[in-house]
């Protein structure tokens, strides 16, 4: 079949008109280019050109498909000493509420020891999240350090008062990037997996709290090799089925007088930092891990202040569109860009966004 050789004007024409005119199947570059080809036209550069127009068309960037592949490196978050670095994060709302007519768990997890903390609510507030930490945290374990939570309204008013009467170091991860509390997130998880299979009923959850909370902390921890009671009182809890079935521990203690039982706690408190400088030990190894393994899936996008960019629409923003709505907005420019993957945006009319966006 003899095909029309087309200048550029004409190939502009032709690719618009079959990629997005009446028919609008705005199609693949390489599917354009055979297109084109089939209805009888030619230019010496067909394919390369039809594969940039598709990359610049608006509508198939703002419909694209979402990118699972991460742009950078992990960056993990350590933490130097038990009760320095708390997470804290807000479970709801669960349906059905609970008997009591609780419908939220406030977690808080310690980033050192896995230690975790949580308290259900029928109705929560930033000024009972304030109260949480004080009575929870500070009045338990101390100030902390810092504070990791993500930007609810529940973490705002009464915390933003109370990190800087005490001085701790607030940080809030960037809008739907839960991966920086990372810490809280798979407690939630967890608690959430251990309740369900402890309910008998769907509505006593809140009865059964206190025992998913036992539950996970004398459970083993990947990340630091131990469980988080042992590495909080140097020893490992007493479980009700050891005093039932009588254990080789409650054995040994029976028999031992007093006095060597109180030396043999002793020595276990005084072996406790041991335990913890083993725990940091190994949380690092495992990190490092963490972070060969996530490297390998990588595929660096490098950004630059000024760069045109979309961002990701999330499930949680109801669109009139329902199913035909776009995955993307935009387009927006990056006016500020931080090593660690947070970027500040700003729309072309020159209107900046407060709240910075992740990379991702």
């Amino acid at each position: 079949m003899l095909l029309l050789c087309l200048d550029r004007a004409s190939a502009d024409r032709v690719m618009r008109e079959v990629h997005a005119g009446v028919c609008v199947p705005h199609m693949g570059g390489h599917m354009l280019a055979c297109k084109i080809m089939r209805t009888g036209y030619f230019w010496l550069t067909i394919e390369t050109d039809c594969c940039q127009f598709v990359q610049r068309c608006p509508e198939c960037q703002i419909h694209g498909d979402l990118i699972h592949v991460p742009p950078s490196e992990l960056h993990a978050l350590t933490s130097p000493w038990p009760f320095s670095v708390w997470g804290i994060d807000i479970i709801g709302k669960i349906s059905p509420k609970s008997s009591s007519g609780h419908e939220f768990i406030l977690v808080a997890i310690d980033y050192f020891t896995k230690w975790v903390e949580v308290a259900s609510y029928a109705r929560l507030t930033s000024a009972r999240v304030a109260s949480f930490i004080i009575s929870h945290i500070i009045c338990r374990y101390g100030v902390p350090h810092e504070l990791i939570s993500d930007r609810r309204v529940h973490f705002r008013a009464e915390i933003d008062t109370l990190v800087q009467r005490y001085n701790i170091r607030h940080h809030r991860s960037s809008a739907y990037r839960p991966q920086m509390n990372g810490a809280v997130e798979p407690a939630n998880k967890n608690i959430k997996r251990i309740l369900r299979r402890m309910v008998e009923t769907s509505r006593d959850w809140s009865e059964k709290l206190p025992f998913a909370l036992w539950a996970y902390r004398t459970s083993f921890r990947t990340s630091t090799d131990a469980t988080p009671y042992s590495l909080v009182y140097g020893m490992e809890a007493m479980l009700p089925v050891e005093i039932e079935m009588g254990s080789l521990k409650v054995a040994l203690e029976q028999q031992i007088p007093k006095a060597d039982w109180a030396q043999a706690r002793f020595d276990q408190l005084n072996l406790l930092d041991e335990r913890r400088l083993r725990a940091a030990n190994h949380v690092r190894a495992y990190q490092r891990k963490m972070v060969r393994a996530f490297k390998k899936r990588v595929r660096p996008r490098p950004l630059r202040i000024g760069d045109l960019v979309l961002k990701v629409i999330k499930g949680l923003i109801r669109d009139p569109r329902g199913k035909f709505r776009p995955n993307w907005s935009g387009p927006y420019f990056i006016r500020e860009l931080t090593p660690e993957g947070a970027v500040w945006l700003m729309d072309l009319d020159g209107n900046r966004f407060s709240e910075p966006t992740n990379v991702d």
